[in-house]
């Protein structure tokens, strides 16, 4: 595999972790990718909901732990970290803020259409990706910025409908297979990319995600133009993952049949492993609701079916009565609990085999 190059920002192995919340990327799983020459990232949703008074002041508790996390990360590692914020979160703004202060190296925005570039982007030296699931998006987020600040972001996240949780699809269209195909929007991307990279004479990397599990699924994807993957669902079952052990052997007890949608108050189809409280939802029962503060700017918490915070977080913690785990389409292939350095192996003995035979 080549390395992957962000600017002027070096990463060994084109490999980026994906950022997984609540509680199951944090400075653990991050440092142990970025020491094995990939991208470390931290989910910084819900990051407070471990704080002492965390229903005291919600927003002052995100803080303080996205600062920690990514602090511990660094004492942990000299590779790249980086920080996943959707851009529906409240606080998404001062979430970002730390990031820029404390000179992340990269940002990855999804959840919305990050039009405005930040203050403290250029002095952070910070690389700014936005995630999206269409070339469409990436091209409006790209002809904006060139026409407003003269420079475009740094890189793009390009997420298909196999992803794991929130999805940038509507749920009718994935279950009826009228989605595109994520070779084809990463296709597609590639070419609008390239009018960018001719304007500012830089390169501007295309990163794919959604569904992407083992080395030959990088190899392919790399083909056709992608520079770099996002892998979420393949670092859940390793020993450096931070969620609790009851949540990674939920994904290796799984089967195909176990992986399904939902629908997520935050109003977006969700993928899950099916477990009696996603039954119970299914089934239109609605769960008890104490909401101190909206994290998701667009959650009607008084009208909703349960609250998809407390629900991740009490999996992430190990407690599957009272929630549910995100995961990828391919959940079900994983069948034990290794450590990163040993995923990072199999990655790349699988990516070497399948480019040996393409090659021989």
């Amino acid at each position: 595999m080549n390395e992957l190059k962000i600017g002027n920002l070096r990463v060994k192995l084109p490999i980026i972790q994906g950022g997984m919340g609540i509680g199951v990327s944090l400075s653990g799983l991050a440092s142990a990718v970025a020491n094995q020459g990939g991208i470390g990232v931290i989910s910084s949703v819900g990051i407070g909901m471990t704080e002492p008074n965390y229903k005291k002041n919600i927003e002052e508790s995100n803080k303080i732990a996205l600062r920690r996390e990514i602090q511990k990360a660094r004492k942990m590692t000299n590779g790249a970290i980086g920080v996943n914020i959707m851009m529906a979160l409240t606080d998404y703004d001062a979430l970002l803020d730390i990031c820029l202060e404390d000179k992340i190296d990269v940002v990855f925005v999804g959840a919305g259409l990050p039009l405005k570039m930040p203050d403290k982007l250029e002095e952070s030296g910070t690389k700014f990706i936005p995630k999206v699931s269409s070339s469409r998006a990436a091209n409006l987020i790209f002809k904006h910025w060139m026409e407003k600040f003269n420079r475009v972001p740094d890189a793009v996240v390009i997420e298909g409908a196999l992803c794991g949780g929130h999805i940038g699809f509507k749920k009718k269209e994935i279950l009826e297979n009228k989605v595109k195909s994520l070779e084809s929007i990463v296709k597609e991307t590639v070419r609008e990319m390239d009018i960018y990279q001719q304007k500012f004479g830089i390169e501007i990397p295309v990163i794919a995600a959604g569904g992407i599990y083992s080395g030959e699924d990088i190899y392919n994807i790399m083909q056709i133009g992608a520079k770099a993957v996002k892998m979420g669902t393949r670092f859940v079952t390793t020993n450096e993952c931070d969620a609790d052990i009851e949540f990674k052997l939920n994904y290796i007890i799984a089967k195909e049949s176990d992986i399904s949608l939902i629908d997520s108050p935050v109003g977006m189809p969700g993928r899950v492993i099916v477990n009696d409280f996603v039954r119970e939802i299914q089934q239109g029962h609605k769960k008890p609701i104490k909401c101190g503060w909206r994290c998701i700017k667009y959650c009607d918490y008084k009208s909703v079916q349960f609250c998809i915070a407390e629900a991740l977080l009490n999996a992430a913690k190990g407690s599957f009565q009272n929630g549910f785990s995100f995961a990828g389409s391919n959940a079900y292939k994983t069948t034990e609990i290794i450590s990163v350095k040993e995923c990072f192996e199999q990655i790349q003995k699988e990516y070497k085999a399948v480019n040996t035979l393409v090659n021989s």
